[in-house]
């Protein structure tokens, strides 16, 4: 994929919309946050929207009390990073998603498992003549 196109970017391929919980939100609202809008991993920021970490619900299930308390350390990547960069995390059994981050720790984006997947298939697909070429 590399070697046939232009290297691409996270900044290509990750959501802008990125849906996070401030250190000190409790464990319910976070467990909402992750219900409700069907995402895997959340992003945790300090006062200072700075990221300090990530939970899912299988930290959320030990937390009484403040998400800051079963905070993990978040994947992380800088939006020039190049998406294939992200494979190896991505494919490791544990990270459902990568944050894209400023030099600051401010949250740009986030890359999934599917959003990675998606990106190959779209340019896997585009090498591929029209069917009518075919015939």
């Amino acid at each position: 994929m590399v070697r046939s196109h232009r290297t691409l970017l996270c900044e290509d391929i990750m959501s802008r919309d990125v849906i996070s919980v401030d250190e000190q939100a409790s464990a319910d609202e976070a467990r909402h946050f992750l219900v409700d809008h069907n995402i895997r991993t959340l992003p945790v920021v300090d006062g200072e929207a700075r990221l300090v970490g990530a939970v899912g619900l299988r930290e959320l299930t030990r937390a009484a009390e403040a998400v800051k308390s079963v905070t993990s350390t978040a994947a992380t990547a800088s939006a020039s990073a190049p998406v294939m960069s992200l494979l190896p995390v991505l494919t490791d059994g544990r990270s459902h998603a990568v944050v894209i981050v400023d030099d600051d720790r401010r949250i740009l984006g986030l890359i999934t498992q599917t959003d990675l997947l998606a990106a190959t298939a779209r340019t896997q697909a585009a090498d591929k003549p029209p069917a009518e070429a075919l015939q």
